[in-house]
């Protein structure tokens, strides 16, 4: 089997660009300079680095010891969550502005959710000297208002979108119609592995330094470098995409991702595409789509902001279809009762959306032996106030944990 993705753009039936237009040159200018771009010497000696002064790369691999002996595997944290900014959000961003400085664009644009990709544009942008505006849903400038406040510190400017559900999905169209009345000066960094080709393929190269490292920081701590299972939130899929990338062939490496149930996945709450989606195309690629019968893009529903978005990366949804991944929904009292159990027995406080895939854990059966590999995507400042909202579930953690004592 394939994963791979192939010369036009697919990763099997998934994929492609549907653009409008007036984007079609855009896009296919992208096309043609991207792999150029990246595999010459002059980016790759400039990414990395960027990756290691600025970034602080390589992110640790931290064996989680009480993590470990409530779950019976020996577990590992890849620490996203310590990179400048808080989250995996900066790989791709230091990437995309290089790229856009060598193609000559002048202004920046791109879409964000939980405000991590927001946060890490604007501040690159800033580094780069570059204009910058970042579309975010009217819902999310309100429940993500610290990440706001970071994106304007930095010199972007915060536009909300308040059409449709005023989330994720709306930001992207949003950031897709001001590329159209401006295609010639503006790089659209996009922040996940979604969009029209080559989107989803650069973004994932460009977070592909965490599946790197980990075959290095494998190899030193377990004297391998594969681990037995890889564990990774996925909204559009980037944080993901770059903790699989090396291991999507390695059939000994069992994938697991853990995608937002909302309320539940028989519920009309719920942001869980690979279990409730079908095939269909939404910002530029064919992918699995959250959609009626009429082809309408129902509108998603999470306590997550970076995950709350009606499709998922063409990439994921091969793997899904195909079935090298294994796909959980989890709900959103699940991934707030995970958040508080990994920082009352690790001191880490995870991002909502990374706490999704510790609640993973708990759907999960491991061997002792087993080396298991979970991405803390980001921190968990940004959410404080959704979980002091939820502090009942706090003591529900403590109680659970004296119980296993």
């Amino acid at each position: 089997m394939n994963y791979r993705i192939d010369e036009n753009g697919f990763y099997g039936k998934f994929g492609g660009a549907y653009v409008p237009e007036i984007l079609h040159r855009c896009v296919t200018d992208l096309q043609k300079a991207y792999l150029p771009i990246l595999e010459s010497e002059e980016f790759k000696q400039q990414y990395r680095q960027l990756l290691r002064d600025y970034v602080g790369r390589p992110s640790p691999l931290y064996y989680a010891r009480r993590m470990s002996e409530r779950y019976g595997c020996r577990l590992y944290l890849k620490r996203e969550d310590l990179n400048h900014t808080g989250a995996h959000k900066i790989n791709n961003t230091v990437g995309q502005i290089l790229m856009a400085k060598m193609m000559g664009k002048t202004r920046i644009i791109a879409e964000t959710g939980a405000g991590q990709h927001g946060v890490a544009t604007a501040t690159v942008c800033a580094l780069m000297d570059m204009e910058c505006e970042i579309f975010m849903g009217a819902t999310d400038v309100k429940r993500q208002h610290t990440n706001v406040e970071r994106m304007k510190m930095l010199g972007a400017r915060v536009t909300p979108v308040t059409t449709g559900n005023m989330t994720l999905s709306d930001a992207c169209s949003q950031a897709i119609r001001d590329w159209c009345s401006h295609p010639k000066e503006t790089f659209y960094i996009v922040g996940s592995t979604m969009g029209p080709h080559p989107y989803p393929e650069i973004v994932a190269r460009m977070q592909s330094i965490i599946s790197e490292e980990l075959k290095t920081q494998l190899a030193e701590k377990e004297g391998r470098n594969w681990p037995d299972y890889l564990i990774a939130c996925v909204g559009g899929g980037s944080n993901a995409a770059g903790t699989i990338w090396h291991y999507i062939d390695d059939s000994r490496v069992k994938i697991c991702l853990a995608e937002a149930g909302g309320h539940g996945i028989h519920t009309d709450y719920t942001a869980a595409t690979m279990h409730c989606g079908t095939e269909g195309i939404i910002h530029g690629a064919r992918t699995l789509v959250m959609q009626d019968d009429d082809g309408q893009i129902k509108e998603a529903f999470t306590i997550s902001a970076g995950l709350d978005y009606p499709g998922i990366g063409p990439m994921h949804a091969h793997l899904a279809t195909t079935g090298r991944t294994q796909i959980l929904a989890i709900n959103d009292d699940e991934a707030i009762r995970a958040g508080y159990e990994l920082t009352r027995l690790e001191g880490i406080i995870p991002a909502i959306e990374s706490a999704h895939a510790v609640a993973a854990l708990r759907k999960l059966t491991f061997k002792p032996e087993d080396v298991v590999v979970l991405t803390v995507s980001g921190r968990g400042d940004k959410d404080i106030e959704t979980y002091l909202s939820h502090s009942d579930m706090a003591k529900e953690e403590t109680d659970h944990k004296k119980t296993q004592e």
